[in-house]
């Protein structure tokens, strides 16, 4: 009867360990990756441009499946408009005269797509590459942490109006619209003045726009920023950018849930490139500090680092980190895989590693994987402070050096890749080694 007792009890230890990997990184009963994202768009044909989008839209319209349509320039959705776009409707970004979309502050955006049929913003040039075009702007009334509670963003756009750029306000709960079953591709041009533009602004956007399932892939600039405001982002995927998959400053406050970031060593911009930069400001004079800083909480996100080589790659300095944290930023992140970083985590030298900080930035029931070295202060190679603290079983955190094709289902899938943890070949540990 003991024998019988002691196996009872190691299957149901095995069972629960299982559902507990399970919900680690991101989730799904099915591959939700299916259907809706393209890992190749190089190498889709979207035909020519039917129709022109240009200056300011100023009345409600409806962009149609039947057209193509081409961004020339800097293109503003205006006066409170509402601009909607059918399912399935492809928008092309002119390289020549830099395409963008601005949704102005007080406007909506509705680009409701299906699984089916997701809604398309690429580039124009028969060889697409990262930076072709601009890339979209959702810009709303809710706080942000600069002084005034306004501001506006800039990137050599060419607005009739300066309301047609800012951005912030106290609304917490506005609504910029929905963007839902979206892919935005080869986004992020450079401009000498501005830096590089970004896939996806959400500037001072509020809680109640409706952001799910977007695509964004091989970015120049950030795939998604996040300036202030209050947002759920939910099932994105960032892939190949070659600056950072996720941006959050000037007091964003963000769930972020069920999301994807593919990095690869080789792909990297020169101004630093990471899966999470999480700041509350660029200069701490800019910003009212009596206001909430920059917080995220994040659950279930997967941030992998593909190499054919990690070890190799790390040795020449093409891997960093997956996540930066700067001074007075708040973290919380939950359930998330973080697979092939050197290290996983840095937080910045000016952050204090103490009780009050250690409480802003949490890491429970996480899944460290390949990474050489987990989370570190910045320019101080001794985290073991850090380590301790965090590898505290308190916080249920799992360390392990699995190969990509034993971690995921089907990493190596060009086409419908799946990044959900398979289960059945995962050794893991609550063990830890600071020196790796």
């Amino acid at each position: 009867m003991k024998n019988s007792t002691r196996i009872l009890y190691v299957l149901i230890f095995v069972v629960g360990n299982m559902f507990a990997q399970q919900e680690k990184g991101i989730i799904g009963t099915t591959n939700w990756l299916n259907s809706w994202t393209e890992f190749k768009p190089n190498h889709v044909d979207y035909g020519e441009p039917t129709q022109i989008l240009s200056g300011n839209i100023t009345k409600n319209t409806k962009l149609y499946k039947k057209d193509i349509y081409l961004l020339l320039g800097s293109v503003f959705v205006t006066d409170s408009t509402t601009l909607t776009i059918e399912p399935g409707t492809v928008i092309i970004g002119d390289f020549k005269t830099n395409g963008s979309l601005t949704i102005s502050k007080g406007s909506t955006i509705i680009a409701d797509g299906l699984e089916t049929d997701p809604i398309i913003f690429t580039s124009n040039r028969s060889v697409k590459k990262s930076g072709d075009w601009g890339g979209l702007f959702i810009l709303g009334d809710a706080p942000i942490n600069k002084f005034g509670n306004s501001s506006s963003v800039n990137f050599g756009l060419k607005p009739t109006s300066y309301g047609h750029i800012s951005y912030g306000g106290n609304n917490v709960k506005s609504n910029s619209g929905i963007l839902r079953y979206v892919r935005i591709e080869f986004a992020g041009k450079r401009t000498k003045e501005f830096g590089y533009y970004n896939a996806l602004t959400l500037a001072g956007v509020g809680s109640k726009t409706t952001i799910e399932n977007v695509m964004v892939s091989y970015c120049e600039g950030n795939s998604f920023n996040v300036i202030g405001g209050e947002v759920n982002l939910s099932k994105m995927v960032s892939f190949r950018s070659s600056s950072n998959d996720y941006e959050f400053n000037y007091g964003a406050q963000c769930n972020i849930y069920n999301s994807l970031a593919i990095r690869s060593p080789y792909v990297s911009g020169a101004d630093g490139s990471r899966c999470m930069f999480i700041a509350s400001y660029d200069k701490k004079d800019e910003v009212d500090l009596t206001k909430k800083g920059t917080y995220v909480n994040a659950e279930n996100l997967t941030l992998v680092n593909i190499s054919d080589d990690l070890a190799s790659d790390i040795g020449v300095g093409l891997v960093k980190e997956a996540l930066y944290i700067a001074q007075d930023a708040s973290l919380r992140m939950n359930k998330t895989v973080i697979s092939g970083f050197y290290p996983a985590v840095i937080l910045d030298s000016n952050i204090s590693v103490n009780s009050k900080n250690l409480e802003r930035i949490k890491f429970s029931e996480m899944y460290f994987n390949n990474c050489k070295g987990n989370i570190f202060t910045e320019h101080n190679s001794n985290n073991a402070d850090l380590e301790n603290w965090y590898g505290n079983r308190a916080f249920f955190n799992v360390y392990s050096k699995g190969a990509d094709s034993e971690t995921f289902i089907d990493s190596k899938n060009v086409k419908r890749p799946d990044f959900r943890l398979r289960i059945n070949k995962i050794i893991a540990s609550n063990d830890y080694d600071p020196e790796d």
